[in-house]
């Protein structure tokens, strides 16, 4: 079934060494103190004592087998005189009970249930203190005699025992919430137990009944009715069999090595564990109040204990095998089952009101979701959460509404909040906003679910509460988008909206924090384009939190003298000189520090301040240019442009304005324009480049790319300078691309820059396809204008 690994060591090879170091001791310890509640002094003695043999046995001097037969003795020893007192004594929780036979025979099953239980304890430590006597050949027979003894007698002392409130939850969800867990849970076992000269079918069965054996134990531990008595005597027993397991799994001779002492923990802390829970199940009267569900333990353990598994194979040298790679994707269908039918189904297909289940194939794990004090209820019909809509169909409208059917959800929450912004406000009058808000919610009524709540948000938008998860939500979402952006008929008129959608988890938070979570989505769908499903998650809150401060500490930036400049040569590439340089703009923000333009130049044109900082930068490059042209240095100055600042109508007498005021020359300014940049306004860029040029002014396409540009385009901008990216400059397949550019810019006059060459490779690229010009890391980095200056020093002749 399993077949054997890529990499195989000799079958008379040593075992890999086992995870157990004396690191690990403190650990253990722990581990026993956390699962027996509040122990007594002869717990406390007893796991003090195992404690020392498992130290003792992970360094060597003392064999593992006989470890475990000490701690397994010292472990069963404590519980059977704990259960055989029980056993013995009064029936305190059935005294005074009348009746006849049937309840006097009630009245006997807790001391039967704890007889059974002792006769399993004691067999469980006589399977561990046998071991070690028994020769290697009759040590698995043995183990798994007693093995299947100690399962017997668990068995009938569990049914004996009074049994927990029912479960809810139907069949279906409790098993698929409990498969993935124990596909990694075997996946762990099967790459953890020494496998040297054991065949592969029994190593899978090995590692199956670990690992449905550990999910059982962690379903009971986590469970609603993990405090009563009963879940505790079924998680010990469970310890128990999951011990007793790994010894029967584990290779006859010496190949377990230390391997033997994990099975250590387990059967302690089961037999002390089981005779607790019976003395608590004998001696109350009610039991504990169910608790909410623990979900982390079912998440966090499998996936923990996969990793350290994995980790531990690559270190001995190890390759996956088939049945590691087939047990690592068995673990997805069960996952995505889960999410379809629990999120797809809600109450109505049978699962819990609440959309939580429960983890565990077994045990008490399947009561539902925690409602009010740590309860789970049976799953309610499924009903719509918004508040009732009138008899004239209206739906609950306003933020607070929105926040009191986000209230009435139950605990713990699940699913998902959906707010849509219509971005009404570009439609021309109130009236025409207010009908098209008013169809888009009766639209946005016919494309969700019955249980689903749809809320208007006066303003331009709505919010729609699901119960579904995150896959169905986010097709929700997008199901909105489809439905909202189709064409209004108001007043006569074709109108359209860009809808944009953010969505968060109804388990994030407060009502009001998964409002403003979904809001912070939203508005970065509305960043990224509209027409866009945006999740909400912390690195996103993170991005919207810092385009918050940029936008309130940008404008006044240039009356605070918090802008700056550096300059990046341009070279010459036949001889390296220096020809002239590009002005980049520096925000140095006291609070924000150093902004580069990529993230300040989208807030200003928010803002509406781009012309404000381009003024700024024109002015300080043109006096850069004319300080450096003092000594007789003729060299350009490039200047970014953004197409909003080159289509006002002031752009071009005010750059001849600030050029006569420095005293520099027409042809040492370069405007640069980003080609992707153009669009609709093509025609109004085109006559502002010419108007520029009839001046005298250089003009240059930056960002040039083959496919964003027609030839007929490029043929119709009035350009001097063709500035090609490192995707064209680059060698190899690329080259003969930059050879197409070149051949056609010499053919329409045009002088080529390669731009952002970081490599030596790039730049001899660029050079041999015939680019005149070059800029980037590789040939010159950008400087403060006094470094700058220092560099052309070393260069007195340079000149256009």
């Amino acid at each position: 079934m399993g077949g054997g690994p890529s990499v195989r060591r000799p079958r008379t090879a040593a075992p890999p060494p086992c995870p157990l170091t004396k690191a690990n001791v403190v650990l253990v310890a722990s581990v026993f103190r956390a699962a027996v509640r509040r122990p007594t002094l002869p717990e406390t003695c007893v796991l003090t004592v195992v404690a020392g043999l498992v130290a003792v046995g992970a360094t060597g001097p003392v064999p593992a087998l006989a470890v475990v037969a000490l701690a397994g003795a010292a472990g069963s020893t404590l519980a059977g005189v704990r259960l055989s007192r029980l056993a013995a004594g009064p029936d305190t929780a059935n005294t005074g009970l009348a009746g006849g036979r049937l309840a006097r025979r009630r009245a006997a099953r807790p001391r039967r249930a704890a007889a059974l239980l002792h006769a399993a304890v004691v067999t469980a430590g006589l399977t561990a203190a046998v071991l070690p006597l028994a020769s290697p050949g009759y040590r698995p027979a043995a183990a798994v005699t007693g093995l299947a003894g100690t399962a017997l007698l668990f068995g009938a002392g569990l049914f004996s025992l009074p049994r927990p409130a029912p479960t809810v939850s139907p069949l279906w969800r409790r098993l698929l919430d409990g498969a993935a867990a124990a596909v990694g849970l075997v996946l762990a076992a099967w790459l953890l137990l020494p496998y040297a000269g054991v065949p592969a079918a029994t190593r899978l069965a090995a590692a199956l009944a670990v690992g449905v054996s550990a999910v059982a134990v962690l379903a009971v531990l986590t469970g609603p009715h993990r405090d009563t008595g009963v879940s505790r005597c079924r998680a010990g027993a469970g310890l128990s069999l999951l011990a007793l397991t790994l010894l029967a799994a584990l290779p006859a001779g010496p190949g377990a090595g230390r391997a033997a002492l994990l099975a250590v923990p387990p059967l302690v802390v089961g037999v002390l564990l089981t005779a607790a829970g019976v003395r608590r199940a004998v001696q109350a009267e009610t039991g504990p109040p169910p608790r909410a569900t623990l979900v982390w333990p079912r998440v966090v353990l499998p996936g923990a204990a996969v990793v350290l598994a994995t980790v531990h194979q690559l270190q001995a040298g190890l390759l996956p095998d088939r049945t590691t790679v087939l047990l690592a994707l068995a673990a997805v269908p069960p996952l995505v089952a889960r999410e379809l039918l629990g999120a797809g189904g809600g109450a109505g297909a049978g699962g819990d009101a609440d959309g939580s289940g429960d983890a565990g194939p077994g045990g008490d794990a399947g009561a539902g979701g925690a409602v009010g004090g740590g309860v789970r209820r049976e799953p309610a019909p499924a009903v719509p959460v918004a508040v009732p809509v009138g008899v004239d169909g209206a739906v609950p409208a306003g933020r607070a509404a929105l926040l009191r059917v986000l209230a009435t959800r139950p605990e713990p929450a699940t699913g998902a909040l959906l707010v849509v912004d219509l971005h009404l406000a570009e439609l021309p009058g109130v009236a025409v906003r207010d009908d098209v808000a008013a169809e888009a919610v009766r639209r946005a009524r016919v494309v969700t679910a019955d249980g689903d709540a749809v809320v208007d948000l006066t303003g331009g938008g709505l919010a729609v509460v699901t119960t579904a998860g995150p896959l169905l939500a986010y097709a929700l979402g997008t199901r909105l988008l489809a439905a909202l952006d189709q064409p209004y008929e108001v007043s006569g008129a074709v109108l359209r909206s860009r809808a944009s959608v953010g969505l968060a988890e109804l388990a994030h938070g407060r009502p009001e924090d998964v409002l403003r979570q979904a809001d912070l989505a939203r508005r970065r769908a509305a960043q990224l384009g509209r027409e866009r499903v945006e999740w909400y998650d912390a690195y996103l809150e993170e991005q919207l939190v810092r385009r918050l401060d940029l936008e309130r500490e940008l404008p006044g930036a240039v009356a605070r003298g918090e802008l700056d400049l550096v300059y990046q040569p341009v070279l010459a590439l036949a001889d390296r000189s220096p020809v002239g340089t590009e002005a980049l703009l520096r925000w140095r923000s006291p609070v924000l520090g150093t902004v580069f333009p990529a993230e300040l130049l989208p807030v200003a044109e928010d803002l509406d301040i781009v012309g404000e900082l381009g003024a700024w930068v024109l002015d300080r490059a043109c006096r850069q240019v004319a300080e450096w042209s003092v000594g007789g240095r003729r060299l350009w100055m490039a200047v970014n442009v953004s197409t909003r600042e080159l289509v006002s109508a002031d752009f071009v007498p005010r750059t001849a304005a600030v050029l006569d005021a420095y005293g520099v020359g027409p042809d040492q300014l370069v405007v640069e324009v980003a080609e992707p940049r153009l669009g609709g306004e093509l025609s109004t860029v085109v006559a502002r480049l010419a108007g520029l040029r009839s001046m005298g002014i250089r003009t240059a396409l930056d960002d040039f790319r083959a496919e964003h540009a027609s030839l007929a385009q490029l043929r119709r901008l009035p350009i001097d300078l063709l500035k090609v990216g490192p995707e064209a400059a680059g060698a190899g397949r690329n080259g003969p691309l930059l050879d197409v550019v070149v051949t056609v810019a010499d053919r329409l006059g045009l002088e080529v820059v390669a731009e952002e060459l970081e490599s030596a490779h790039q730049v001899d690229g660029a050079y041999r396809a015939g680019c005149r010009y070059g800029q980037g890391y590789e040939l010159a980095r950008p400087a403060t204008a006094e470094r700058v200056e220092a560099y052309f020093e070393e260069f007195p002749s340079a000149s256009r």
